[in-house]
């Protein structure tokens, strides 16, 4: 078996990153990030960064759209066929992003860095309305809670004496999570952070309880200010 690498998360693709492979195999032809994300119900940056993770485990191609004109190139996406999983020489991406957390937990005050990571994704990925405007308590928590579905979370509000608590049943990155729980938790706070901060919503994310059970972790959201 030496010399074998196991990409863990190719074979085992689910959640909302299993939809859009579903999705691009039954459409047949190569499709677009604005495609998908009407065909899905989801938001185009959301759509955009399943599918690059896809694209990462070399189970869809990203190729330019040929163009005519000048302007923006636009990727479209198509899925591989089934057979080509996970292609002659798998990967894992799970072991590149323990040794990765790893090394920046070993660096010392990890915190900092990893909760500012996290709240740039969170400003790239949530939903958010054009024009914008600032999103209503019930809003932003709305928006707040399907992108952590999209991200494959499964949470769930539930009312607190200072706010709100998002139960999160589910974490995708739950291997290198319990072995770097300061690194991975840091970052998950700050997705919800910079979501949040991005709605200009009147909820900020606190903390984040990691496994107060084995499958769940707690976030508190309390009111900004």
């Amino acid at each position: 078996m030496a010399g074998r690498y196991v990409d863990a998360e190719a074979p085992r693709v689910g959640g909302r990153r299993g939809e859009v492979l579903a999705l691009l195999r039954a459409a047949g032809r190569p499709l677009g990030v604005q495609e998908v994300a009407e065909r899905a119900g989801l938001h185009p940056n959301t759509a955009r960064f399943h599918l690059d993770r896809l694209a990462a485990a070399d189970l869809v191609d990203r190729t330019p759209e040929a163009r005519a004109t000048p302007g923006r190139r636009r990727f479209l996406y198509a899925a591989r066929p089934e057979a080509d999983e996970p292609g002659g020489g798998s990967r894992s991406y799970a072991l590149l992003a323990e040794m990765l957390t790893g090394l920046v937990s070993s660096l010392g005050g990890a915190d900092e860095p990893a909760t500012a990571a996290g709240r740039a994704w969170g400003r790239h990925l949530v939903e958010r309305d054009v024009p914008s405007r600032p999103a209503s308590a019930d809003e932003s928590l709305d928006r707040l809670t399907r992108l952590l579905d999209d991200v494959g979370f499964r949470p769930q509000v539930v009312p607190a004496d200072d706010g709100v608590a998002v139960h999160l049943h589910h974490c995708p990155f739950r291997e290198v999570a319990t072995a770097h729980t300061d690194v991975v938790c840091a970052i998950h706070l700050g997705l919800m952070q910079g979501a949040l901060d991005e709605l200009d919503a009147p909820w900020t994310a606190r903390s984040l309880e990691p496994f107060v059970a084995p499958s769940l972790c707690v976030a508190r959201i309390a009111a900004a200010g």
